[in-house]
């Protein structure tokens, strides 16, 4: 086997397979598109799944990919063991109901062992499989030649997500040798947790649909999905003992030790730093490349995280200014070959980095001093743990995440108050919640946002552009006179169409535009002077205050806005119609695709009542009423009976909104003109939030023809898998839940013959000790109540003794113990009986002396249990 470069490992993956007739796969963004249920592209399959779950038909069903990856799931252990990455490239081949087990098994055991590939010794690797694949067994074994005794089976070789494709898979190890690990150690086999034979290559079978229901029913057209690690596959090729010795981290690694003065490979502490921010550093040049940037939230958040981590650990190498920036240079040239963004944008990725070093420099050292002191005195008060409210000062005024305050007190020896901490951010969401009630706006209404002095006009009302000019910009609390390429900031504009967010309606989206440059408008909030203060993101270009711009908010989002505000207004009145006029609006939210209202009432809805909310609305829909806006004086408008929101504070002149003849309220959001533009008004959900308090979700328009249309596929597929057509469905579920409870009964009276048989051999067990009978005995049952009833069957054959039964299923243990009369008058406990058993598994209990029960969390330690509950009842004659 020759040495490898991780370039040329990939490369030769990519080329094998496209010699079998695959389609090579170009290398998707890190942002997730589609897919809000991933917050990075974790895996080779997740860019994939629009052809796995029949979206869209591949052109070819055959695919190969290396796609970039990150995972986040264990931050705290990058650097201190051998190959915990949060950035990683992740080779895959894949079958869309084309090929199966024989060709991916015998593809990659060639592309694996041939000189021409990869070339290794066909005697180092072994395979695990799922202990049911019989298919892949002879596979492996008959048409590959794997000795049976490098076939491992292991049940948890099955690849199941609950709901969907799964089936069972096959993983291959490459057997490191004996100075990786001690052969006699019973965890030193391929599968287990040892460091001597590496799992490098995965092979998924999805030959299986998981039904609701939890059975199984073989896939007509099935699929292979497979994963090698390339940084794992590089330490194998190169012979190496961890990912970081790889010459895919060598070369970041080396140019930090250029620049701390340090070398790799001498003392353990180092290293950990060297890798900790190799890692980092990828994966911050990465996704800043694919257009995430650091922030307070969501991506923007992992990446001021680990950036801060990178900061944190380069400053124990020496390392006191910002420098980390300068490694852009190094990861872009890496990665060049194949990945040619980061080198594109190398110099906004060296900005953006650099920008949000030398922020958190500015406060790191102050609160690493603190830290510093507070570690000293807990060591004087022989004490081992920082305190909630101290990571928490740490976090809110120095910028300090949770996990860098953790890392430091491990290398101090000490522990962290978690539970407090997450008590103290809790306390500061609900201060940040009143505040919001209070305010109207976030985080623009102190320090340089209560000193400005512009004013900005909201022409939004009748226009949705405007030619205006930058009268502000603030970056980082500060008013700044520009901001480059990829800044997030907040910008003031003279005129504005935007709409700020307030009375629950979410702020207006969209562009402004410069002569150079182009801002995304991520959100709208309005200021202490009632300022329109615009968030956003530099797309291209440099803004300087004052240039001229054109402002153009995004049409189809304030379309979907403005349907569901005027819908909460005939939302409002209808469930004062229907449910009471005690009905009063407790909050709101009116996003584009839902809205959300609050009211007063102290119990659920009926069914009934949902149905006439919804019929009212849309009756005022399809009558296709106007919708009047204009300004009154306050009291004139009370007069006319508009109503007006608890607790909002209005000015002397205020802003109605009447629906035709239906609704007159108080507001100063944006509404549709007539009510037939909504097109249609469908409740989701309706449930309480607290005390006197609903909450009723519904969606409009397009959204809720979606969401009706979703309701009918699921009605179909039911009909479907009933066998049945969709109007007969509640019929035939009314068959099925009979034929089910007669089940139930036939089982439960089988159940109860099992148990009295299985009482009656039990009874024959008794032992005698100091005179006493005794039975202890590990029986079968599926619960605690059929357990409490085989004890109490066996006290009609057993009058007199001591009984302890016990039963293990699902990860837990029951127990219930029985003392007769007699016997508790000797001294004997039914509840000391069963707590001292429950001890040995981990659990607990007690109860009265002649009855007691208790539980516990070690199934395998019954047996133990029991033989000393028997040793208990000895000693205690």
């Amino acid at each position: 086997m020759k040495r490898m470069k991780g370039n040329e490992i990939r490369q030769k993956f990519l080329d094998f397979f496209k010699e079998k007739g695959h389609r090579v796969e170009p290398s998707a963004s890190l942002v997730p598109v589609d897919d809000p249920s991933l917050l990075w592209i974790n895996s080779g399959v997740a860019t994939l799944k629009k052809y796995f779950d029949g979206r869209v038909k591949p052109d070819n069903p055959r695919i190969v990919n290396a796609q970039k990856s990150i995972r986040t799931n264990d931050i705290e252990n990058v650097g201190y063991t051998a190959r915990h990455q949060t950035f990683f490239e992740m080779l895959g081949n894949f079958s869309i109901g084309d090929y199966f087990k024989e060709e991916a098994i015998r593809w990659a055991w060639e592309f694996l062992t041939d000189p021409a590939w990869m070339g290794m010794d066909p005697r180092r690797l072994s395979v695990t499989i799922h202990p049911e694949d019989d298919e892949a067994y002879r596979i492996w074994h008959e048409q590959v030649g794997i000795p049976e005794e490098r076939i491992v089976k292991l049940k948890d070789n099955f690849w199941d997500i609950g709901e969907g494709p799964s089936g069972p898979n096959t993983e291959i190890f490459y057997d490191r040798g004996e100075a990786y690990g001690d052969p006699d150690d019973p965890e030193c086999y391929p599968g287990g947790e040892n460091e001597r034979f590496l799992e490098i290559w995965n092979l998924v079978f999805s030959q299986y649909n998981h039904n609701p229901d939890g059975s199984y029913t073989p896939l007509p057209k099935k699929n292979i999905d497979t994963g090698m690690g390339l940084e794992r596959m590089a330490s194998v090729m190169q012979d190496v003992p961890t990912n970081f010795d790889t010459d895919l981290f060598q070369p970041i690694i080396q140019a930090i030790c250029e620049r701390a003065g340090v070398t790799y490979g001498v003392d353990p502490k180092t290293d950990t730093a060297l890798r900790v921010i190799a890692d980092h550093i990828r994966t911050l040049v990465f996704a800043i490349g694919d257009g995430v940037t650091p922030s307070n939230e969501g991506r923007g958040y992992v990446l001021r995280r680990l950036l801060r981590r990178a900061v944190r650990y380069a400053r124990t190498l020496g390392i006191e200014q910002a420098s980390l920036y300068s490694l852009t240079d190094v990861v872009a040239g890496m990665m060049e070959e194949f990945y040619p963004e980061p080198a594109q944008k190398k110099d906004l990725i060296r900005r953006v980095i650099k920008k949000e070093e030398e922020r958190f420099l500015e406060t790191l050292s102050e609160g690493l001093h603190l830290l510093e002191r507070k570690a000293a005195k807990l060591r004087e008060e022989g004490k081992r743990e920082i305190s909630g409210s101290d990571a928490f000062t740490l976090y809110d005024t120095y910028g300090f995440p949770l996990d860098l305050t953790e890392d430091f007190a491990r290398e101090k020896g000490l522990t962290v108050d978690t539970k407090g901490f997450e008590q103290e951010m809790a306390r500061q969401r609900e201060r940040a919640r009143k505040a919001r009630q209070d305010e109207g706006s976030m985080q623009v209404q102190g320090g340089v946002f209560a000193e400005l002095d512009v004013k900005t006009h909201f022409i939004g009302y009748t226009s949705r552009g405007a030619d205006t000019r930058v009268v502000a910009i603030i970056d980082d609390h500060r008013l700044v006179e520009e901001v480059d390429e990829g800044d997030s900031c907040f910008v003031l504009l003279e005129e504005t169409p935007f709409y700020a967010e307030s009375g629950g309606q979410v702020g207006d989206r969209g562009e402004i535009l410069t002569s150079g440059a182009r801002l995304l408008v991520e959100d709208v909030k309005k200021g202490p002077r009632g300022e329109h203060i615009h968030q956003v993101r530099v797309q291209e270009g440099t803004l300087q205050r004052g240039d001229r711009a054109r402002a153009r908010i995004d049409h189809g989002f304030r379309e979907d806005v403005v349907k569901n505000h005027t819908a909460t207004h005939l939302l409002h009145k209808a469930l004062k119609e229907v449910v009471g006029d005690h009905v009063n609006q407790a909050g709101s939210l009116v996003a584009p695709d839902r809205l959300r209202f609050d009211f007063t009432h102290m119990e659920p809805m009926s069914e009934e009542q949902r149905r006439e909310v919804e019929e009212r609305v849309n009756q005022q829909i399809w009558a296709n009423l106007p919708v009047e806006t204009f300004e009154k004086d306050l009291e004139e408008a009370k007069a006319m009976g508009a109503m007006a929101l608890f607790g909002e504070k209005y000015g002397d002149r205020v802003r109605v909104v009447r629906v035709g003849d239906y609704s007159l309220e108080l507001c100063s959001g944006t509404h549709v003109r007539q009510t037939g533009e909504i097109g249609l008004f469908k409740l989701v959900s309706e449930g309480g939030i607290g005390s006197g308090i609903r909450r009723v979700e519904a969606v409009t328009g397009r959204h809720a023809y979606r969401h009706l249309e979703n309701r009918l596929d699921i009605l179909e597929e039911a009909a479907r898998r009933l066998k049945t057509n969709p109007a007969e469905v509640v019929e035939r579920l009314e068959t099925l839940q009979n034929r089910a409870k007669e089940l139930t009964r036939e089982n439960e009276s089988l159940r109860s013959k099992l148990n009295r048989l299985e009482g009656e051999n039990l009874a024959r067990d008794v032992k005698e000790i100091n005179g006493i009978p005794v039975l202890t005995a590990k029986v079968d049952v599926p619960d605690m109540e059929g357990l409490r009833q085989m004890v109490d069957d066996l006290k009609t054959r057993i009058p007199r003794g001591i009984i302890l039964l016990g039963a293990a299923g699902e990860g837990k243990v029951q127990l219930v113990a029985a003392v007769s009369s007699d016997c508790v008058k000797a001294g004997f406990h039914a509840g000391k009986l069963v707590k001292e058993a429950a001890s040995r598994c981990g659990g607990g209990g007690g109860g009265r002396p002649d009855m007691a029960q208790a539980g516990g969390k070690q199934p395998e330690k019954l047996d133990e249990a029991l033989a000393a509950a028997m040793e208990y009842i000895k000693q205690q004659g």
